[in-house]
């Protein structure tokens, strides 16, 4: 057996690890429109499929066209958190209030309810987007 020279070994100089770059990605926060106080950030976001929409009540909403594109979500669903002192005292539903200023953020509801995309999220904790500014960092 021979020994593999090193004249044989090529390392291409375009690879090198220092020249590869790992972008991570951009973190999100959510933030109250009024106060500008934390309330969210990305990871506690609960992703959600869009549903039916209108589709599934069509008996009794007229549509327009239902070639249109499904509608967007005007709300981002998350996790319970500790500044959601209603959640913690015991409540089943009720409206979400920013710890800051007290505006209304959204609703949660342990029971679930309805985006307006028509997907079906169980439990809860809805903020409307239009209550909050979306930072990206």
């Amino acid at each position: 057996m021979e020994a593999a020279n090193d004249s044989d070994v090529s390392i291409d100089s375009s690879q090198r690890a220092s020249d590869v770059s790992i972008d991570p990605k951009p973190q999100v926060i959510y933030r109250c429109k009024k106060c500008r106080r934390i309330v969210a950030s990305e990871e506690q976001v609960v992703p959600h499929e869009p549903g039916e929409g209108q589709k599934c009540f069509k008996w009794k909403k007229r549509c327009g066209n239902p070639y249109n594109e499904p509608p967007q979500c005007t709300s981002i669903f998350v996790e319970p958190m500790k500044w959601m002192q209603v959640v913690e005292d015991g409540c089943v539903q009720d409206k979400l209030q920013c710890l800051g200023c007290k505006a209304r953020l959204g609703y949660f509801n342990w029971a679930g309810m309805q985006c307006n995309c028509g997907a079906w999220i169980n439990p809860a904790f809805q903020l409307h987007k239009s209550r909050l500014d979306e930072c990206h960092l």
